[in-house]
C-alpha cells in the first residue's frame, strides 16, 4: 500500500512539474522573465499554493534551465540522427542543416500553440539566463559533433570574424524562428508556408553569411 502511494504521489508531482513547466514557459514567452513572478505561474498553472514553483524547481534560474533541458533532450534526438547522416560530409551546408533543422523540426512538433521560439528569444537577449542556456545547450553531444564536422570544411576566418558571424547566426536562427511562432499564434501571414520551408530558408542564409568573403581593411 505505502509503494502506491508513493507512485500517486510521484505522478501527481510530475504532473505539476508539467503544468509548471508548461506555464512558465508561455508567461515568459509572451511578457519577459523579469515580469512574471513565481505567484505568477503558480495561479497559472492551476497550484493553490503560491510556493509550488520554488517547491519543485527551486530558483527562477533552475526553471528556466529546466525549460530548456526537456526542449533540448528532443532536440538533441532529431539531431543526432542528422549527425550520423552526414557523417565525413566535407560540405558545410550539410553541417549547418544538423544545426538548423533539429531546430525547426522540433518546432513543427509543437504544433501552431507553442511558445519556446518566443521563450528562446527572450532568454537570448539575458546575460545571465543567457549564459543558462549556452551552457545546457554546448553540453548536447550531437552539438560538438555537428560543430566539429562544420569546422573541418569551413572557410579560415579571422577570430574576430568568426565570433561576430557565430553572433550573427545565432541572431538570425532565435528572431527567425520566434517571429513564425508569433505570426502562427496570431494566425498572420509568413514569408514561408512550413517550418520546411523556414528551415531551407536559413541554411541558405547561414551557408551563404559563413562562406561570404571578408573585406579587407
Amino acid at each position: 500500500m505505502a509503494g502506491v502511494d508513493r507512485d500517486l504521489r510521484a505522478q501527481r508531482s510530475g504532473a505539476t512539474r508539467l503544468q509548471i513547466l508548461s506555464a512558465a514557459e508561455r508567461l515568459f514567452a509572451e511578457h519577459g522573465l523579469y515580469a512574471v513572478s513565481n505567484r505568477r505561474i503558480s495561479v497559472a498553472a492551476g497550484q493553490g499554493n503560491n510556493a509550488a514553483v520554488g517547491y519543485h524547481f527551486g530558483t527562477k534560474a533552475d526553471l528556466v534551465r529546466a525549460i530548456v533541458r526537456g526542449h533540448g533532450e528532443r532536440i538533441e534526438r532529431l539531431r543526432a540522427a542528422m549527425v550520423a547522416a552526414v557523417t565525413g560530409s566535407q560540405d558545410v551546408r550539410d553541417w549547418v542543416a544538423c544545426l538548423v533543422r533539429s531546430h525547426t523540426a522540433h518546432l513543427d512538433s509543437l504544433g501552431v500553440h507553442s511558445w519556446f521560439a518566443r521563450f528562446a528569444a527572450q532568454v537570448a537577449t539575458d546575460p545571465v539566463f543567457g549564459a543558462i542556456v549556452s551552457e545546457e545547450v554546448m553540453a548536447a553531444p550531437s552539438l560538438e559533433e555537428a560543430i566539429a564536422g562544420f569546422d573541418r570544411c569551413s572557410p579560415d576566418l579571422p577570430r574576430d570574424v568568426r565570433a561576430e558571424r557565430e553572433a550573427m547566426v545565432r541572431t538570425l536562427m532565435v528572431h527567425v524562428c520566434a517571429e513564425r511562432e508569433r505570426a502562427l499564434a496570431e494566425g498572420t501571414g509568413t514569408p514561408r508556408a512550413t517550418w520546411d520551408e523556414v528551415a531551407a530558408g536559413l541554411v541558405d542564409a547561414i551557408t551563404g553569411l559563413w562562406t561570404a568573403p571578408v573585406t579587407r581593411r
